[in-house]
C-alpha cells in the first residue's frame, strides 16, 4: 500500500517537498512510496504524475479542483530531454466540443488550470525507461500579464472554431502558446460535438496543449529565479 503524504500547508512547504525530489528517479521514488513502476507502456504513461501526487500530498483526486486544493495549485509534469529542454507539448485540459458558444476565457477550465502551477520536469526519451526517468528542479509559477494576454488570444481563436463547428479548421499549428490536438486512444473514440449548422455530430475528443516553446520559457525563468535566490 502506498504512503500518501499529507497535504502541504503552504506553498513554501510544497516547494520544499518538490525540491527534495529533484534528482531522484521515478523508480527510486516509487520504492520510497511502496509502489512498483508498471512495465506495460500504456499503464506506465500516467504513473509518474500519480506518483508525484502521492509523494507531494495532492488531495484533489478526480474532483474538478486544483491538485492541491488548500493552496489552489495545479501540478503539471513536463517531459524534457537530458539537458532539461521540453520534448513535446504539455497537456493542459480537455477542450469542450459542445456548448462552446458564449464561453469566456475568465471562466474557462484552461484559465483556472493556469492560475498557479507547480511545474516538474521529467527526463524522457529514447533509452530512458519509466523507472529511469529522473525528476528535475520544480518551478512554482503564475502567468505574467503578457502570458495571459497571449494565452487568452490563442484560446479565443481556437474556441471560435469550436463554437462554430469548424472542426476541419482546427490545426495543431494554430496558437502561439496554446494549441488544440486530438486526445483519444484510437480513431474510433468519438465524442459528442456540433457541426457548422449547430446540429448534433461526433468527432475525436480534443485537448488543449501548451507548446514546448512556452514551457521551455517557464522552466528557464524558474531556473533563473532559483539561481538568483541561491537555491
Amino acid at each position: 500500500m502506498s504512503s500518501r503524504a499529507s497535504p502541504p500547508r503552504s506553498e513554501a512547504e510544497l516547494l520544499q517537498r518538490a525540491q527534495a525530489l529533484a534528482g531522484l528517479t521515478i523508480g527510486g521514488l516509487a520504492r520510497d512510496c511502496a509502489l512498483v513502476v508498471p512495465t506495460e507502456p500504456r499503464r506506465a504513461k500516467g504513473f509518474a504524475g500519480v506518483l508525484l501526487e502521492i509523494a507531494l500530498g495532492a488531495d484533489a483526486g478526480s474532483r474538478p479542483a486544483p491538485d492541491f486544493t488548500g493552496l489552489g495549485v495545479e501540478l503539471k509534469t513536463i517531459p524534457v530531454d537530458p539537458t532539461g529542454v521540453p520534448r513535446e507539448s504539455t497537456y493542459l485540459c480537455i477542450a469542450p466540443l459542445r456548448n462552446a458558444s458564449g464561453a469566456r476565457w475568465e471562466d474557462s477550465l484552461a484559465r483556472r488550470k493556469l492560475a498557479r502551477v507547480l511545474w516538474i520536469p521529467l527526463e524522457s526519451g529514447v533509452g530512458v525507461g519509466p523507472a529511469q526517468r529522473r525528476i528535475g528542479w520544480p518551478v512554482l509559477w503564475s502567468p505574467s500579464a503578457a502570458d495571459l494576454a497571449q494565452l487568452r488570444a490563442d484560446w479565443e481563436e481556437l474556441m471560435t472554431l469550436l463554437a462554430t463547428g469548424q472542426m476541419s479548421q482546427l490545426d495543431a499549428r494554430l496558437g502561439r502558446f496554446l494549441q488544440i490536438r486530438p486526445k483519444a486512444a484510437h480513431a474510433r473514440a468519438l465524442a459528442p460535438s456540433a457541426d457548422e449548422r449547430g446540429a448534433p455530430s461526433a468527432d475525436l475528443p480534443r485537448g488543449f496543449y501548451l507548446r514546448a516553446r512556452f514551457t521551455r520559457a517557464v522552466l528557464a525563468s524558474g531556473l533563473t529565479a532559483a539561481a538568483a535566490a541561491g537555491a
